[in-house]
């Protein structure tokens, strides 16, 4: 197995994006931290890891909170003793256009996408730069890196994510600790807008050459690849999973 023993921590994990790359990693040998507000040890996604004979810690965390946050992170090196890798992906959506757009829709957005995607990235490096490794994989979007209507929070929080991403990628590389990002287009509970609005569908799907929508269990082979030791000479880089909208 690809991924034997490896620890990886994945935020957002109950379900979507989160859940597919979860059972991804554990099908290549990963023990997981699943790690989400609302995951439950009912859960489909926890059922089925342990199914494959894979561990899976259950972590009630709000990563906009960052004292939950390390929380979670000691959790884990008390269950495991170590940590491999991160899947940084928890995110909310809470569209507006601008000019209508309340202070709790901005502020939430950048909350959990962007500062709580720097609170779990600021939490594992550390034990990572104890052990001299690890593989940290950020979550960005399309519209973090050309930016789209009516989501200029989700925008600015996204391309936050992307933009750090490259800082911290110069900062851990002397730990070799690499990071790296993806940008996913796959039909999840925050793309059903989208997908559901025939309108909406057809001016996306004209964006994408490959002409539809990715499924989340598309983009767990990447995250498996970041994660594991075939990437060992990537750090700092953008991987677009979108069917070709973007191409850098």
């Amino acid at each position: 197995m690809r991924l034997k023993d490896k620890v990886v921590i994945v935020t957002g994990a109950s379900k979507g994006i989160g859940e597919a790359v979860s059972l991804a990693l554990a099908s290549e040998g990963a023990n997981l931290v699943l790690a989400s507000r609302s995951i439950k040890k009912e859960d489909r996604v926890v059922k089925e890891i342990e199914n494959m004979g894979r561990q899976a810690l259950i972590q009630q965390v709000d990563v906009g909170n960052s004292s939950q946050v390390s929380e979670m992170v000691n959790r884990a090196l008390e269950t495991y003793g170590h940590i491999d890798a991160l899947f940084n992906n928890a995110g909310i959506f809470k569209p507006a256009m601008l000019w209508k757009m309340t202070p709790d829709q901005w502020e939430e957005v950048l909350r959990i996408n962007l500062s709580g995607s720097f609170y779990c990235l600021q939490a594992v490096a550390k034990p990572m730069i104890d052990q001299k490794k690890g593989s940290i994989i950020n979550v960005t979007s399309s519209a973090g890196l050309m930016g789209t209507i009516g989501q200029i929070n989700y925008t600015a929080a996204k391309g936050g994510v992307y933009a750090m991403t490259k800082s911290a990628a110069k900062e851990l590389a002397r730990y070799n600790i690499r990071v790296n990002t993806i940008s996913p287009l796959a039909e999840t509970d925050m793309t059903q807008v989208i997908a559901s609005d025939p309108k909406f569908k057809e001016k996306y799907l004209e964006r994408i050459p490959l002409k539809r929508f990715g499924k989340p269990e598309e983009i767990g082979p990447a995250v498996v690849f970041l994660v594991s030791d075939e990437s060992s000479y990537i750090t700092g880089q953008t991987l677009c999973i979108d069917g070709g909208m973007i191409m850098p």
